[in-house]
């Protein structure tokens, strides 16, 4: 890059040191990147091709595309993700929300009876993606986000004040369902809902390095088989659902069976219900308790 230089020249840049990378989308996240670096939307680049650009802000540009190039999530780098309609601000401290939580953020709405005042708690909510856009849609309902991690604790709180539905979340940092049981919710819960970890520790190497090498591990791996959350989730909400109430729960490829044999030999849950997310796989499963 010369000392003095234009948005065009420095896309042309960008977008080179991204291709050597071998970054997939190369030439849209080399235009995200440089208009998030000047402050510009993306589509005001090409009517602006010709501007010079300062040292400062090309410095700052060359900062945001040699983190890309090494493989950070562009998420973490720009700070924010869409989700459902609504932008979340993420950090390595969240998982970065997925498309296919969406569907179990539709599961989880399907379970709520939207007639009477339901309580409904997140389990993991890292980002609150889920937990925050439930607030948004569910005015009558109680909701309480648990997670383990103080830091993602404090980004789902920020979140939810940024979309102006702090006051109906309840944060509370312990794990899994454990902080319930000082709550007085034993057989009070209508749905509990939950993206846990489902990958299994011998995956973890081949994952792609954007996500091995900056995505929080505890919010991914969840041990040998990958099923370990599920099976505690499944074993500890049996207490804490009211008779008819739903476990929704993200899964990984394949899981389905697995799942649903400890859900049967635990006991105490009508038959498990699937929806697939938008590849056809297989993503949610949803049990509820028995009367």
């Amino acid at each position: 890059m010369t000392a003095s230089t234009t948005i065009d020249a420095l896309l042309a840049w960008a977008r080179q040191v991204l291709d050597r990378a071998e970054i997939e989308n190369a030439v849209q996240e080399s235009r995200w990147l440089v208009g998030h670096a000047l402050g510009l939307e993306p589509h005001h680049l090409v009517s602006q091709a010709e501007q010079p650009v300062s040292s400062e802000k090309k410095t700052q540009t060359e900062s945001l595309v040699s983190r890309r190039a090494a493989h950070e999530p562009l998420q973490y780098i720009l700070g924010t993700q869409e989700f459902c309609g609504l932008e979340f601000h993420v950090s390595p401290a969240v998982l970065i929300p997925r498309p296919e939580t969406e569907v179990l953020l539709q599961e989880a709405l399907r379970a709520v009876d939207l007639n009477k005042d339901s309580v409904v708690v997140d389990v993991g909510t890292g980002s609150g993606c889920v937990a925050v856009t439930l607030a948004t849609i569910l005015s009558r309902a109680r909701i309480l986000a648990v997670d383990r991690s103080p830091e993602a604790l404090a980004e789902a709180k920020a979140n939810a004040e940024r979309l102006t539905v702090a006051d109906r979340i309840e944060f509370i940092e312990g794990d899994l369902l454990s902080p319930l049981r000082d709550r007085g919710l034993t057989g009070q819960v209508d749905v509990i809902v939950s993206n846990p970890p489902y990958i299994a520790e011998s995956e973890w190497a081949g994952l792609q390095p954007d996500v091995r090498g900056f995505e929080p591990r505890s919010a991914l791996v969840s041990g040998p088989k990958g099923t370990e959350f599920h099976e505690r989730l499944l074993c500890d909400s049996r207490e804490y659902l009211a008779p008819g109430g739903s476990l929704v729960m993200e899964i990984g490829q394949g899981q389905r069976p697995a799942v649903q044999q400890i859900a049967e030999q635990l006991g105490g849950y009508t038959p498990v219900e699937i929806a697939k997310d938008g590849g056809g796989i297989e993503r949610i499963v949803i049990f509820r308790r028995q009367d």
